[in-house]
């Protein structure tokens, strides 16, 4: 389980005196621990492994934005920072499917619900997330579904 990775991990860099590493994933398993206490009145609870990759999908995003940011912010050392931490993220998470890989997984989609045009792009989103949503950046796709339905 990937839950028990990162702990592994944490041990690890702990060991290995690897500060920024283990703040790193201090950082992680203090975010999977509030998603664990939010879904605590939840109906459903996803798979944890699922629940796991959809924290580390979104600290992923919200470092690549806080790199933008802080590059036009003119911080150069704070965006190296948090591509420091964006780096130990990504260690976690399974491989993303390739660009030629979401295309076809894209036409596959359009083609099985019939979707033509932009009317059908939550359609075509919806499950590309729901087949795919672990091993792919839904930002990217996005930009590419709108392509494959224009």
């Amino acid at each position: 389980m990937l839950r028990d990775s990162i702990k592994a991990a944490q041990i690890t860099a702990m060991k290995a005196g690897e500060k920024q590493r283990l703040a790193t994933v201090r950082l992680i398993l203090a975010k999977i621990k509030d998603r664990d206490i939010e879904l605590r009145t939840a109906d459903t609870v996803p798979d944890d492994d699922a629940l796991v990759i959809d924290v580390l999908q979104k600290m992923v995003k919200q470092r690549r934005e806080s790199i933008t940011l802080f590059e036009q912010g003119g911080r150069p050392e704070k965006a190296a920072e948090e591509q420091a931490e964006l780096e130990v993220i990504e260690t976690f998470l399974p491989a993303q499917l390739s660009e030629e890989e979401t295309m076809a997984a894209i036409e596959a989609i359009k083609a099985e619900t019939g979707a033509s045009g932009m009317k059908d792009m939550g359609k075509v989103m919806g499950e590309l997330k729901a087949r795919h949503g672990t091993v792919l950046d839904m930002t990217k796709a996005s930009g590419w579904v709108k392509a494959a339905l224009a």
